[in-house]
């Protein structure tokens, strides 16, 4: 069985919002994600602890600055220079915390990357 290739450069990916996931913002600009909690688990959880039938992320501000972006034609590279330009010095090391922040989206499956 042959492993994929390595040689793929991580700032040339496109990541790209879920469709299936709402979002908003208030008039500071602040983004908030709506995931809806679906599934047996939940739905027992929902019944037995109280949980909610809907879960709200609140993006941080460099976050929400991102979200609007991730439109899926943006590559990595793209949005670290527009974050750059936003934030500046304060957004170091701009590279290494948008490469991460996006793979933590990814996790939770907020974002997917385009192929």
């Amino acid at each position: 069985m042959k492993s994929k290739g390595t040689n793929e450069n991580y700032l040339e990916r496109i990541p790209q919002r879920s469709e299936w996931l709402d979002f908003s913002s208030d008039e500071n600009g602040i983004v908030t994600l709506s995931k809806e909690n679906t599934g047996l688990f939940n739905r027992i959880a929902q019944k037995l602890f109280k949980r909610p039938r809907v879960s709200y992320i609140h993006l941080d501000e460099m976050g929400s600055f991102i979200w609007p972006l991730l439109d899926g034609n943006k590559s990595i590279y793209e949005l670290g220079v527009l974050v750059n330009e936003h934030f500046g010095d304060n957004a170091e090391p701009l590279y290494e915390r948008l490469s991460r922040y996006l793979e933590i989206m990814n996790s939770y499956g907020f974002i997917c990357f385009k192929d």
